[in-house]
């Protein structure tokens, strides 16, 4: 599963600031661009902030999720951001095992998963297993002899596509981004 957040620099403003974008272009094929990467990578901060508080794991597993994004280029002024991510394990949203289960926090907020486990053996007496990894773990029967991983129902590509994360995204993009070329167009072709 993945999720793509796109920045453009779209016909709309083609008509906005007229033939000052063509000889901008011709003139100087590299600021258009330029621009674009620069208002990308401030919205890619933007973006990895609020999944953050979105989803409730670490910055860390954000970064690695989101990667580089695809930059523009003269001739090309599209700044992608692609994530991937299917539904995380419970390992990276602060695992803490009970006698009822695991309590992870997605989404930010403390959930309890009845029946999870973190360890072997029996309350009280607890080990760590070293081939768990820090995983938390279901049981698929009732013998306890068949597990699989425990996993929170956070997407990272959903949330990067909706709610806080894209409402930010366009509230820094598009008006930074206008900014920017209005300043280049007065400055470099008045």
């Amino acid at each position: 599963m993945s999720g793509v957040l796109t920045m453009k620099w779209a016909d709309r403003n083609l008509s906005k600031y007229g033939k000052r974008i063509l000889t901008l272009k011709t003139k100087f094929p590299k600021v258009l661009p330029r621009i674009v990467n620069q208002v990308g990578d401030r919205s890619k901060t933007v973006v990895i902030r609020e999944l953050v508080q979105q989803t409730g794991l670490q910055r860390v597993v954000i970064v690695r999720a989101i990667g580089d994004p695809r930059r523009a280029s003269p001739g090309r002024y599209i700044y992608d951001m692609t994530t991937r991510g299917g539904n995380i394990r419970l390992k990276y949203l602060k695992p803490r095992e009970t006698r009822k289960g695991v309590i992870a926090r997605p989404f930010g907020k403390p959930t309890l998963f009845a029946g999870a486990f973190l360890r072997g053996g029996k309350f009280p007496d607890r080990k760590d297993v070293p081939a768990f990894n820090g995983h938390a773990y279901v049981r698929l029967n009732k013998s306890g002899t068949k597990i699989t991983f425990a996993r929170s129902g956070v997407f990272i590509p959903v949330e990067m596509t909706s709610g806080a994360t894209v409402a930010a995204f366009h509230r820094v993009a598009a008006p930074l981004l206008d900014q920017r070329i209005s300043a280049v167009l007065d400055k470099l072709v008045p």
